[in-house]
């Protein structure tokens, strides 16, 4: 067939293809058509065919049963296609365009023929409704009234077709977008649940904002790793991260385990606070145990870079009982805070801490001292609070220690307090 045969147009081949029509099982709905346009005229054949580049095939095929498709060169279908309207050969070998087709000078010797296009709304034509005797046949122009409407009616039943195909996409379509919404909304909740405590981001989720909040007691810890640039000198940026990582997910592993807040890290160094946003009892307690656990782990970090002549990690830790405010800062980074003089004290014990070991206020002693052994060491000025005395914590008392290093609480500890572990 010629290249540029209206057939082969590929904008109709693709008009074609939307129908996804070609090679479906027969249904009643076009074989209801094809039986109805056979008695109308009675005529013997009447069939519903669709035509691609390759071949005309028989969507209902009343009348010959054996045959679903036929080359469109020897149809005469593929005349009417071209033809955009109905056409009708009472006698087809009077005829000097048919006269000569296989179908027609050989078997099964056709003799009359009416065929009306099937144009879609887009003017494509997809295909045929026709009639076939083997004799020659008039038709009224009654009857040939009647094809045109059934053919109509055979382009209906493909448009429905065509919206079903296309309202089924647009609905999967949806679906995709909700579950991606979904997803992404879960992300999102992932992300505030990581960044920020489960009260603040519920409420900030539900609201857009979060209260300030006063807390009259609340126990709060800096930690500092001393001399990191030394340790961390020279290294390429990604091992430095990955070392930074590694001791912030350790610190924010046992500060889960304790029910503690990780706030803040800056640098080499981080915030967290006890008792809060969920206030307890229990709060300067579940600190010390932290950062007795936290100085553990550490030794046993230690001990390993020892072992491979590398220089060892030395966290110095602050802890001060007070009154805090908290709250979340920005519009655009969300930030969650707090901000207080308990908070500079901590930050002040922390500087003053010897690397490894971990300085306590009064304050907080004054919570923890019947539980854990302390050391005192003097006091501390602090801007705007004067003179505060400093403890250095050196584990848990053995009687309510379940290790020998005075780190893991035993079941009277526990019993006691009324913690969690």
């Amino acid at each position: 067939m010629d290249q540029s045969h209206p057939l082969l147009n590929p904008d109709r081949l693709a008009a074609l293809a939307s129908y996804e029509s070609m090679d479906t099982p027969p249904e009643f709905e076009y074989d209801a058509l094809t039986e109805l346009a056979a008695q109308i005229c009675d005529f013997p054949v009447a069939l519903i065919s669709l035509m691609d580049e390759h071949r005309l095939w028989f969507k209902s095929n009343y009348g010959v049963p054996n045959m679903t498709e036929c080359p469109p060169e020897i149809s005469v279908c593929s005349t009417t296609v071209c033809a955009n309207d109905i056409l009708y050969v009472p006698d087809l070998t009077k005829d000097e365009r048919f006269k000569e087709l296989p179908g027609v000078a050989g078997e099964p010797f056709i003799r009359a023929y009416c065929g009306m296009p099937l144009i879609n709304p887009e003017g494509f034509t997809l295909g045929t409704l026709c009639i076939m005797d083997f004799q020659p046949h008039e038709l009224t122009p009654a009857q040939r009234e009647n094809i045109r409407r059934l053919a109509r009616q055979a382009m209906s039943l493909l448009e429905l077709r065509r919206q079903l195909i296309s309202r089924e996409a647009m609905l999967a379509e949806a679906s995709d977008a909700k579950k991606d919404a979904e997803e992404a909304h879960a992300k999102s909740e992932a992300l505030l649940q990581s960044v920020f405590p489960t009260k603040i981001a519920s409420e900030l989720h539900e609201k857009g904002q979060v209260e300030p909040r006063f807390y009259d007691l609340a126990t709060v810890m800096f930690a500092d790793f001393a001399n990191s640039t030394v340790l961390t000198e020279g290294m390429e940026p990604a091992r430095l991260i990955e070392h930074l990582n590694n001791n912030f997910a350790m610190i924010d592993e046992v500060g889960e385990a304790n029910g503690i807040v990780t706030v803040r890290t800056v640098g080499d160094g981080c915030l967290c606070v006890a008792g809060i946003p969920e206030s307890n009892r229990t709060h300067p307690i579940d600190m010390c145990l932290m950062a007795l656990q936290l100085q553990r782990l550490i030794e046993q970090k230690n001990q390993q870079r020892e072992l491979m002549r590398l220089k060892p990690w030395q966290l110095r830790i602050g802890i001060n009982t007070g009154p805090v405010i908290a709250g979340v800062v920005g519009t655009k980074r969300y930030t969650y805070d707090v901000w207080g003089s308990a908070v500079n004290a901590a930050s002040r014990l922390e500087q003053a801490c010897e690397p490894g070991r971990i300085n306590v206020s009064s304050s907080t002693l004054h919570y923890i001292e019947h539980l854990f052994e302390t050391e005192s060491r003097g006091s501390l000025e602090v801007k705007n609070m004067g003179s505060i005395d400093m403890h250095y914590l050196l584990r848990i008392k053995p009687e309510f220690s379940d290790t020998d290093d005075g780190c893991v609480p035993n079941a009277t500890f526990i019993e006691k307090t009324g913690i969690i572990k």
